[in-house]
Parts: structure tokens; sequence; C-alpha cells
């Protein structure tokens, strides 16, 4: 039973509606050095587990060649075109507080918000972990954070931060169900990396937060899925032959 992920679905859903209800009720200014601050918090946590890294060229590699193919696929564009009629559907359902946002920028941030809930490699393995040995306290700690995150970015985006749970929920119900078919594929050296390339692209986020730095996080995507066989291959061949 994917209970772990319905609670993480449900975090997302109540605080961007907690924050949507107080947005408007906060001072700019508030608003804006809280941001800054879960910016790097958002840093924090990339870094974290960019440190678990443990084969540098296979994780460098799959960042540099799946960015790339993002970038040609325009992953990034297709994603914001997603957004935007997600965007859309909440102004039909509620006035948001976006009003006083410019329109370029809150779908920027829109679309860094999306990456960091649904591409989270502690999500992502978690929900692995979850579907694979019942073990729901990876996905449960992600939850306390999803939800404070949720009410930060709903003061700003409003209701639309709540609708980034469909995708979300069904993503990991994917990743929760196929899990006994990905699982033992894969070497604590592979996950290691995975994670590692989910540090990259969350540290990436968080300079989009902060609007340092508009990184391409959404084009950075295929680089998840790349790392495993990247990982793989290094270990198995060219590791034995460097050494």
């Amino acid at each position: 039973m994917p209970i772990s992920v319905f609670i993480n679905t449900f975090s997302i859903v109540i605080g961007g509606i907690v924050g949507t209800s107080v947005g408007n009720r906060l001072d700019p200014d508030f608003k804006k050095n809280i941001n800054m601050l879960f910016g790097a918090c958002t840093m924090g946590m990339g870094i974290c587990t960019i440190v678990l890294m443990e084969n540098m060229p296979a994780v460098i590699f799959a960042l540099i060649i799946g960015t790339a193919l993002g970038l040609k696929l325009q992953l990034g564009k297709r994603i914001n075109s997603a957004a935007g009629r997600m965007q859309k559907t909440a102004a039909r359902m509620i006035k948001t507080s976006s009003a006083n946002m410019p329109y370029d920028e809150f779908m920027s941030t829109l679309v860094t918000v999306i990456v960091l809930f649904c591409a989270s490699g502690t999500g992502i393995y978690g929900s692995i972990v979850a579907g694979m040995t019942g073990d729901h306290s990876i996905l449960l700690a992600k939850s306390i954070l999803d939800l404070f995150a949720a009410m930060l970015f709903a003061c700003s985006l409003g209701l639309v931060t709540s609708l980034i749970a469909v995708p979300h929920l069904i993503f990991f119900l994917s990743l929760f169900f196929c899990a006994k078919l990905i699982f033992p594929l894969t070497t604590p050296s592979m996950i290691n990396d995975f994670k590692a390339v989910g540090g990259f692209i969350t540290f990436a986020s968080g300079f989009r937060v902060v609007k340092l730095k508009m990184f391409p996080v959404a084009d950075m995507l295929p680089a998840i899925i790349l790392v495993f066989p990247f990982s793989w291959f290094w270990t198995a061949y060219i590791l034995p032959f460097v050494s």
C-alpha cells in the first residue's frame, strides 16, 4: 500500500492551500526574505546528496549528456507549457496571488517548484524503497519538508502549487509499483550516483529560487535516467581497467 506516496502528495495539497490563504496577508519583503531562505535550504539539500557521489565521471557525463538531450528535445519548454495549463486551471478555480508577479517570473518559479517536488532524488529513491521494502520513512520525512515548501511557494504562486500534486502522485505511484522491477537492477554505487545527480539538480534549483542564475533544471531531468547505465558501465568496465 503506497501510504507514504499519498501522504507526501497530500502534504503538497495542504501546503498549497494554506499558503494561498495567507499569501496576500504577508508583507512582500517578508515573502522575499523567506524565499531567499528556502533557496539557501534547497542548495543545502542538494549539497547533502551530492557528497554521496561515488563515480564522479559517470555523474558528470550523465549531467552533460542528459542536459544536452533535454535541450535538444525542448523538455523545458514542454514542461513550461504544461505549467501554463496548470496555472489556467488554477485561475479558473480561484484568484491566485500571482497577480503582483510578472508572468515570466511566475512561470519560471512554477517550473522550478514542479522540478523540486516531482524530480527530487530523495522522493524518487524513497518511492522505490517504499515499493520494494515497505519502508516509508524516507517519503514521510520528505512530506514534512514538502508541506512547508508548498506553503512558502504558494504565498507567491497561489493555488497552482497544490495542482503540482497531480503529476507528483502519478509519477511517484508509477515508481512505487515498478519498484520490484527497478530496484533489483541497481547497486549501492548506482543509487548513490543517482542521488548525486538529483543533488546537482536540486542545487541548481536553489539558484533559481533566489533568482541568482536560471539553470535549465527541467532540461537536466534526463540525467536522472542516464546516470544508472553510466554508473554501471563505469564501475563494471572503466574502473577495473584504470585500476
